[in-house]
């Protein structure tokens, strides 16, 4: 006969097993998920490589567009006048974003924090065309001209409620006594907001500001209506400039083959960037952490 331990035994080693295979096909069913939710990112990125990286050579970063029909040529205004806004516009949109993050996270109560979260759900939510008609009817009418400054206003208001967003959401995760413990060594609050909670939560913070370049790196319809575009090269932050989604778009849509390529390759160069862009981030932050 079969001992009463060992038959327990026998029952604790098949709900074991049992549970260890649960956990094998529960982890083998969420990894096919990753790689179902990754496949998009991947077969864009290879498709654009197909396409782009044949026409992507030293000319294309250093030479203007040739006219349509002439071989050669790039995008280097496209490329310059993406940067520039791009640079322009964060220096405006992510600390105001991280401030007004920061408000959120830490001044829960209140009129103006309800107001500024509706607010800023608000600006989440507006399509892009839309913020750059504001832009245009603020900025480019007024000014009578397309112009730097006008494009970066408009991808600055997108920069900012997603750098806020995020900005709140990470720093709620940062346990209340630490908060707490800062505050009773006779730290004032700002203090404490400033050395300790968000210094802790710097890795989060960024790769939100990361997110809203990205964003804003492949932005044409604002861009439409403030910047414009021009095959001339960079002339000054009050003029017309070409930006590389909306030189992608023109060159999309035409009916020379060579323009065409050229958009390809600027779609490469575009999520290169951004990929780029977010692989430096992360190695930076993982040496200081």
């Amino acid at each position: 006969m079969t001992s009463p331990n060992n038959t327990q035994r026998n029952a604790l080693s098949f709900f074991d097993r049992r549970r260890k295979l649960e956990s094998h096909l529960w982890i083998a069913f969420l990894g096919f998920l990753s790689l179902v939710a990754i496949a998009p990112l991947f077969f864009i990125f290879a498709y654009a490589v197909y396409r782009g990286a044949p026409g992507l050579d030293f000319d294309f970063f250093t030479e203007l567009p040739k006219p349509m029909g002439e071989v050669g040529g790039g995008m280097a205004n496209a490329i310059t006048g993406s940067l520039i806004m791009i640079a322009m516009a964060g220096l405006v949109g992510i600390p105001w974003g991280i401030g007004a993050g920061i408000y959120l996270s830490e001044y829960k109560s209140g009129f103006t924090t309800k107001f500024l979260r509706f607010v800023t759900d608000l600006l989440t939510s507006v399509p892009s065309i839309i913020i750059g008609l504001f832009a245009y009817s603020l900025l480019v009418v007024p000014m009578k001209g397309y112009s730097a400054y006008a494009g970066s206003a408009a991808l600055a208001i997108i920069v900012v409620p997603i750098v806020a967003r995020t900005t709140e959401e990470i720093l709620k995760l940062m346990p209340t006594n630490i908060r707490e413990a800062g505050l009773a060594l006779g730290l004032p609050r700002w203090r404490v907001i400033m050395s300790i909670v968000l210094p802790g939560s710097l890795g989060g913070v960024m790769t939100g500001v990361m997110l809203a370049v990205a964003r804003i790196a492949g932005e044409t319809a604002p861009l439409l209506f403030t910047s414009f575009s021009n095959n001339f090269g960079f002339r000054g932050l009050g003029q017309p400039t070409a930006s590389l989604p909306v030189q992608i778009f023109n060159f999309a849509t035409s009916h020379d083959d060579v323009w065409r390529q050229k958009a390809w390759t600027g779609a490469l160069v575009l999520v290169m960037f951004v990929f780029i862009l977010n692989l430096t981030t992360r190695l930076i932050l993982r040496r200081r952490g």
